[in-house]
Parts: C-alpha cells; structure tokens; sequence
C-alpha cells in the first residue's frame, strides 16, 4: 500500500514559509539555493499540495508562460491540488484538483499511485487534515537554521509525542533532517 509522507523545509522555529509565502529564506541559507542530495524531494509516485503551494511552485516557475517548466519539475508525476477556487493550469501537466474531505480523496490519490508514495508537498494545515484522517504514515523535517517569527505554520494541528517516533536524524550541511513514524490509536 502507498505511504503518505508529509516532507518539507521548516524554519526551526516552525514555519514553512514567510509572511509573504515566500521561501526566500530558505535559498539564502548556505547549500539552500542548491541543495545537497540527501534533501532533494522524495520520488514519489503522486504529489499532493493545497492551493497556495500550487499558486507558489506556479509562479516559481512561470509554470503558465512556460509550461515545459513544470515538465521539467513534475514530469508524469500526477499532481492533485486541494482546493476550493478554479485556478491554472499548465499546458501538458498532469494536474487535477480536489476538493472535500481528505478520506474522501483517499481511494483516488492511492489508484493514481499504484503502490507508490505519496508526497504531501505542502502546506502544513493540508499535512495536518491527513494526519486528522489518520492517513499519514511518515513525518520528514529538514531544519534550516533561520527563525522567522511568524509565517505559515509547519504543522498547526497538535500531534501528541505518543503518536510520532524518531526513526532518523541527520546533519547535511547547515540543516538538520528529522524524520518521524506517525502511528494511530487502535480503534
């Protein structure tokens, strides 16, 4: 079965992006701009993210004005997009969009993976609304040394430590990696 793994770069005070949702921050952070491969993104087999990290990655990549950007990014890797709003979409990606519940979203995101991972790229409140449908199976922090004082939450749900076990950490270069088994209670 396809595990959910919920993999981004945090400030260590907890944020995934400024107030602006700008991740600026994050490049300028020595090995930021170019980073290590130990912190390339996870292969995954579908790629799941919430409108305004769809908005972010689209502007990041002038996505729309050149659609073979967002080839060059995603290739054939199906991207769902939550969300509530008709939004762009690049010629030739493979982008759909969902709205609702996240189980009820569960049985399409799993067939379009087909055994493979699924990568919750971001944002944290979509992170947090798999873990409330106990669909998360992994947790992967990468630290970067910067505090931003306010900006979009990593993950503004409240996990409990019985939930969560440290299965990994590791230093790469300025930045710390966490990684973190999520279990749920027996029902």
């Amino acid at each position: 079965m396809s595990r959910i793994i919920y993999e981004t770069a945090t400030s260590f005070d907890g944020y995934i992006a400024d107030d602006n949702n700008s991740l600026d921050w994050l490049f300028a952070v020595p090995g930021g701009d170019a980073p290590d491969p130990e912190l390339a993104p996870p292969h995954a087999a579908v790629q799941v993210m919430g409108s305004t990290t769809y908005e972010w990655v689209l502007n990041q990549l002038n996505a729309i004005d050149a659609p073979d950007e967002w080839v060059k990014a995603f290739g054939e890797t199906p991207v769902f997009v939550f969300t509530s709003r008709r939004l762009p979409v690049p010629d030739g990606s493979t982008v759909s969009f969902l709205s609702g519940s996240i189980d009820g979203a569960l049985p399409k995101l799993r067939g379009a993976a087909a055994g493979g991972d699924i990568w919750v790229v971001g944002g944290g409140d979509l992170a947090g609304q798999f873990i409330d449908s106990q669909a998360l199976d992994r947790l992967v922090f990468t630290i970067a040394p910067v505090a931003l004082g306010s900006g979009a939450p990593l993950l503004p749900h409240r996990v409990e430590s019985d939930r969560l076990t440290l299965t990994s950490v590791k230093q790469v270069g300025q930045f710390a990696r966490l990684t973190y088994h999520v279990s749920y209670p027996s029902l």
